[in-house]
């Protein structure tokens, strides 16, 4: 009735008047100018509930939408009847959708103090204001429309189709505790499949930022994290001040609530202060909202019937398994072990697609489950390929960028290639697919590619490298002939043989000459190798290792002889010359070393480093797993 009274309203008003007539009107409300706009709607009284757009839009409309009309609104909304509030343009829309759109919280409570019925008036696309902030992603608004949105209407926004739509709107929009806090109420929302077939479940399985699987945190962000609690303690009410008094009777326990407390404050009182520190908080804070919320989601699916469980839990399990977060997995497995057998459309199990999408730690935790670990070798997917065929796959684009340089991407693709033989029947390692191809076929030729660029980033580094490493070797035996100080005119010994700067540039020349003809040869070596496809697992990067540590330290002990034939020369027997020659040495040390040690980090892990598979011993059901 209220809708059919607000439509009477508009159809009253005065029609005969052109829109553009309403042009100063709908200037002033974008403008926010709410003395130009008292005087036209004193001139024009009607133009308070009149359309003045082709959307079928009020002055309420427009300025409902912007967060500099607060004070326009409710100067408006004072002269507005009630029922006038509830008009709708084109798209059956009221004010507070669009304030709801736009986040504008102040607006919404103005427009809902007038009119509470607004929040309950649906759109022609079945929306409640509630729907679009959630949609829109204005989290103050959703939580704020929950509280005025009332469930006693029909059709009901907790319930049904219209409730799995907000909750999916809600997880989408990574609003995980005001999912939790829908699910405690309605916890009917995890079990309800949406027209789509999408389930809360099946959605948050499918946002990898959202745990920690999926977060790419550098190491001093991974510190914070770790040391960051993920909730600050809350100020002492009755009871809890019960709890500190009966403690005092046992200093022990009084003294760790005492540390636990000015943790949590030290905590509370950084994150204030230091915005950096408060965004990792933040994500910490996400992630274990988003763990919670699919330990709920799993709870409430395992009481429904099997074959509806399957239908929930099986796409998400799916997606997790493809995309690698471990976390969903984990928790499915827990409430559902029979989805191990789980295929996808291709008829693939999860082993497989923890290898396709080169995944070690879902293919860590599936293993976990000893009595299953048979379905590695079994299953074939519908052309044929057992998991040797699916890893001898290129890996994705974005699986390939975890690593360095195409050599080392190569070295990987083998790696994992050589892990998963070591899973599978000795038949298979040779058993062709419907193309006709055995495993390493399909390898060979998915790769062909890589190995080309692998053979060309080698040769490119290598050559790189040896001018730098020739340049050395030349400085230095030249410094090795025309010793610092010069050399007794009486019998060719070098006048500060017996001096300890002289023996230490001595000691540090002949290192740096050493080093730095060995990384001639190894980046030789590398030039003229052949790069077949084995080289990549061992040989090549094993050189290449090599080169790049005796490369590191003829830069340093070159640098270090350097110094000592300045102090020689310029500065002998004043110490303080030491301290500046000293700085000026290792800087281009520390310079080359930032440069070339992520590079020589990642070889040797990547070469020495544990196995692609990890710890084999781990229980995935505590959450145990190598990342």
């Amino acid at each position: 009735m209220a809708i059919s009274s607000a439509q009477s309203i508009i159809d009253s008003s005065n029609t005969e008047k052109d829109i553009n007539f309403y042009l100063p009107l709908y200037k002033a409300a974008i403008r926010g100018d709410w003395d130009s706009a008292k005087r036209f709607i004193d001139l024009n009284p009607e133009a308070i509930t009149a359309v003045i757009t082709k959307n079928r839009e009020t002055l309420l409309h427009i300025s409902a939408g912007r967060n500099e009309s607060i004070q326009f609104v409710d100067e408006l909304v004072k002269l507005m009847p009630t029922n006038a509030l509830s008009m709708t343009n084109r798209f059956n829309e009221t004010a507070l959708h669009l304030a709801a759109r736009c986040g504008n919280t102040e607006i919404a409570k103005l427009l809902v103090n007038k009119n509470p019925g607004l929040p309950n008036i649906w759109s022609d696309t079945k929306l409640l204001p509630l729907h679009l902030a959630a949609l829109f992603g204005h989290k103050e608004m959703v939580l704020y429309l929950l509280t005025v949105t009332s469930n006693n209407v029909d059709p009901s926004p907790f319930v049904g189709q219209p409730g799995i739509t907000l909750m999916n709107i809600v997880v989408t929009s990574g609003f995980y505790d005001v999912a939790l806090d829908l699910l405690q109420h309605y916890s009917e929302l995890a079990t309800t499949i949406s027209p789509g077939g999408n389930t809360p479940l099946s959605i948050i399985a499918g946002k990898p930022s959202a745990f920690p699987s999926g977060s790419s945190l550098s190491f001093f962000q991974q510190v914070i994290y770790f040391c960051i609690p993920k909730k600050l303690e809350k100020p002492l009410d009755q009871n809890s001040r019960q709890d500190v008094e009966n403690l005092s009777q046992k200093p022990r326990k009084l003294l760790m609530y005492g540390c636990q407390m000015f943790y949590s404050k030290f905590w509370e009182v950084i994150g204030r202060t230091v915005p950096y520190v408060k965004d990792i908080k933040n994500i910490k804070v996400m992630h274990h909202e988003a763990i919670e919320l699919v330990k709920c989601l799993c709870i409430e699916d395992s009481h429904v019937d099997s074959s509806k469980s399957a239908r929930i839990f099986k796409p998400a399990i799916i997606l997790g398994a493809t995309l690698g977060i471990y976390e969903v997995v984990t928790e499915i497995l827990k409430s559902f072990p029979s989805a191990i057998w789980s295929l996808d459309q291709e008829h693939h199990d999860l082993f497989q697609m923890a290898v396709i999408n080169r995944h070690e730690t879902i293919f860590n935790i599936l293993y976990q489950m000893d009595e299953h670990a048979h379905l590695v070798t079994q299953n074939i997917d519908k052309y044929e390929n057992n998991i040797l065929h699916l890893a001898g796959r290129l890996a994705s684009l974005d699986r390939l960028n975890l690593v360095t340089g195409a050599a080392l991407q190569m070295q990987r693709e083998l790696q994992w290639h050589k892990e998963v033989e070591k899973f599978v029947q000795p038949s298979y390692k040779v058993k062709e697919n419907s193309a006709g191809k055995t495993p390493a076929m399909v390898f060979t030729e998915e790769h062909k590619d890589l190995i080309s660029e692998g053979e060309q980033w080698l040769k490119d580094t290598a050559t790189s490298c040896i001018f730098a490493a020739v340049l050395i070797v030349t400085v230095v035996c030249a410094s090795a002939i025309t010793v610092p100080g010069g050399s007794s005119a009486d019998n060719g010994f070098p006048i500060f043989a017996k001096k300890g700067p002289f023996i230490c540039f001595a000691i540090s020349n002949t290192l740096s000459l050493f080093s730095s003809s060995t990384s001639v040869f190894m980046f030789l070596s590398i030039l003229n190798s052949r790069c077949a496809e084995a080289d990549f697992l061992y040989s090549i990067p094993n050189k290449l290792i090599i080169g790049l540590i005796n490369l590191f330290l003829s830069t340093a002990m070159l640098m270090v002889a350097f110094g000592a034939a300045m102090y020689i020369v310029f500065g002998h027997e004043k110490n303080l010359v030491i301290v500046p020659l000293s700085v000026l040495v290792c800087l281009p040390v520390i310079l080359f070393m930032s440069s070339q040690y992520p590079l020589l980090k990642d070889m040797i892990k990547s070469t020495y480093g544990p196995s692609i598979f990890g710890n084999q011993t781990m229980s995935f059901l505590y959450g145990s797993v190598t990342k």
